[in-house]
This record gives C-alpha cells, structure tokens and sequence, in this order.
C-alpha cells in the first residue's frame, strides 16, 4: 500500500510541475513579458522535464498516463478550441506553418508528447529498469533541440540545406546539437544508471560513455535529415529505439 501511495505522491508532484511549466510562460507572455518564441521554447523546454520523475514509480505506466493526459491536452489546444485556457495557450505557442493546417492545432508540440507517451510506454513494457534511455532521448529533444535552435538563429554561418527538410540548418547549430545531446546522455545514463540507487540496471562507466556517444550521433543524424515539424517525434523514437536495440546485439 505504501508503494500506491508513493506513486501517487510523485504522479501528483507531477502534474503540478507541468501545470506550473505551461501557464508560466502562457502568463508571461499575455503580459507582454517575453516573446511567443520564448514562450513555446520555455514549455518545450521545462514541461518535458517531468520525464525525470519516470524512474522512481514503482508501476511503469504512470509515466505513460501523465504524457498521455498531457498528449490529450496539447491536442485539443487549437485555434478553434471552445476552453478559454486551450485557445489561450495555442495563441501563445503557435507556429505559422500550424495556423495553416486544416484543424490549426499545435502540432510540433502533440508530436513532442506523442513521443514522449511513446518511449516510457514501450519502456514500460520491455525495459522498466531502464528508463534512462528513454530520458537522454527526451532530453536530447527538450534541450539540444531547443539550444541548437538558438545558436543556429543568432550565429550560425554556415548553413547546411536539404531540399526535402523545408528548414535551415546550420553547421554551428548542429555541432552545439551533437556535443549538448552527448552531454545529456551522459548525464543521464549517470545520473539514473551509476549514482541515484533506483529501480533502474547499473550501467558500467564505459558503457555510458560508449552508448552516449553512438545516440548522440544517431540523433544529430536524424534531426539534420528531417523535417523540422516532425523532429519532436523522430529524434527521441529514432535514436533511443536505436540505441536500445543495439544494446541487445
């Protein structure tokens, strides 16, 4: 009984965590504080961060109901929406390649959840001692993406332009992507696999250093190559699916 109570507690916390990561940044921006840039990169950013709290559950799958609620609330934020508090929110965060859709919702941020609901399920199921994996992903997702982004706009020179991406990349944005997320991996195969004595597998120093590296490459890789709208889906699936199975060999 103590452990539903546990669960419950840090489920709680949780969502209160979130809560406070997204109306934050809604708030400031209706005062005029900051810009919608910053107010969709600060919820990207911090929001995601909740992904923390999934190796402490005692049952795997409440990660997956607090994205999922969280997927279901980014989804009917539209432009459209009937609830003051989800219009308000697409207002702030929107993108205009999103206004143009045929249902304006926001879209980089649902297929930001969507991967994140994604990862812990799968992990739920198959490898629950190991969510640190999915964590780098969401990491790499939530902080290279985001800081990549902002090197790139204000001092990247030299640009690197697939035709089918639809974006510019830029050769300092993706090198600051490549180096950020091997930190994050890092930090995270660390930080749950070495240091904090959770429910997770013990990772030896050489491993974490060996798997950081190959999933930072696989996900600098994956977010040149694709479309700008879909990388919040294709970076984190693509290089911890990746990194996992290549673990098994």
């Amino acid at each position: 009984m103590s452990m539903v109570f546990t669960d419950l507690a840090i489920a709680g916390i949780t969502y209160l965590y979130i809560i406070l990561m997204i109306f934050i940044p809604l708030i400031l921006y209706k005062k005029e504080k900051i810009t919608k840039f910053s107010a969709r990169k600060s919820i990207h950013m911090f929001a995601g961060l909740a992904v923390l709290s999934s190796p402490f559950y005692f049952w795997p799958f409440w990660p997956t109901i607090i994205a999922g609620t969280l997927s279901v609330f980014v989804f009917f934020s539209s432009k459209e929406s009937k609830v003051k508090q989800l219009k308000d929110l697409y207002d702030a965060i929107s993108e205009e390649q999103e206004d143009r859709l045929n249902r304006a919702f926001l879209q980089g941020p649902f297929f930001y959840c969507i991967s994140i609901t994604l990862l812990v399920f799968i992990f739920g199921i198959f490898a629950p001692n190991q969510f640190y994996f999915p964590i780098a992903g969401v990491l790499i997702m939530i902080v290279a993406d985001t800081l990549a982004s902002v090197i790139g706009k204000r001092w990247g020179k030299i640009s690197i332009s697939l035709p089918w991406t639809n974006s510019k990349r830029t050769l300092e944005g993706s090198s600051i992507f490549f180096v950020c997320a091997f930190l994050l991996c890092c930090l995270s195969f660390f930080l749950f696999g070495t240091l904090i004595p959770t429910l997770q597998m013990p990772l030896p120093f050489t491993a974490i250093l060996i798997y950081s590296l190959i999933t930072s490459l696989i996900a600098t890789i994956i977010e040149l190559i694709t479309p700008s709208t879909y990388d919040d889906l294709t970076v984190p699936l693509g290089s911890t699916l990746i990194i996992y199975l290549l673990t098994l060999l």
